[in-house]
């Protein structure tokens, strides 16, 4: 039961014990519209519209006019996220950002990245946010310890997040759907019912985490400015 339990999050296939699961993170480059478009359609001015109001939110997180043409990054993260963590709703399709080696991917260098740039052209700036303003003297080593524990372990709590919440939808439904063979006609169309409002809570969590990911990076690389 518990092998069954856990398969879906299986990378590895029947063809070779190879894991070409993996290939399903690509499977979100079909729904960015294509610009060969001669009249815009509905589908188009929807991601345009989604474009531009997270471009917009970003540009004022990212206060720095040297960093708001950054913006395009962010956005593309967002639709990554949520492109795997949508698609992994739909049956047989395997959700690439259920695992730590993908959302850890995507977290730990945007981190390492932004700790470079930061200490390499703004050191001043990134001490002086170890130390909050206004901090008594005696507390003052004890804040820079935990600012700099609150920064290290910023990629992985990223990664946990957005992994944890992907299985733990998952492993519900998986685990609420087992059970629909032995049960009656009228605990049936309960259970039905409730991997209905299941599924809407699931795609809701996949755009927020989405969402989430993207904002808190979006306000770590600010702080480096």
């Amino acid at each position: 039961m518990m092998t069954n339990l856990f398969s879906i999050f299986d990378p590895s296939t029947n063809i070779f014990n190879m894991s070409i699961n993996w290939l399903s993170t690509t499977l979100g480059i079909m729904f960015i519209p294509m610009m060969f478009w001669f009249i815009p359609n509905r589908y188009m001015y929807m991601w345009n519209l989604i474009f531009n109001k997270l471009h917009l939110e970003f540009k004022i997180l990212l206060n720095q006019d040297k960093m708001k043409g950054y913006t395009f990054l962010f956005i593309m993260l967002f639709c990554l996220v949520l492109f795997n963590n949508f698609l992994g709703l739909f049956p047989h399709i395997f959700t690439s950002t259920s695992h730590m080696i993908m959302t850890l991917s995507l977290s730990l260098p945007m981190w390492l990245s932004f700790m470079l740039f930061g200490w390499i052209n703004n050191s001043q700036n990134m001490f002086s946010h170890l130390i909050p303003q206004g901090t008594p003297l005696i507390l003052m080593p004890f804040m820079v310890l935990i600012e700099t524990i609150s920064n290290i372990i910023r990629p992985g709590t990223l990664a946990i997040r957005l992994t944890a919440n992907m299985i733990a939808g998952h492993l519900l439904m998986n685990l609420l759907g087992s059970t629909g063979t032995k049960m009656s006609n009228y605990l049936m169309i309960i259970l039905i019912f409730t991997q209905f409002l299941l599924l809407t809570l699931e795609l809701a969590v996949s755009i927020i985490q989405s969402y989430v990911i993207t904002i808190l990076s979006t306000l770590y690389s600010s702080e480096v400015n």
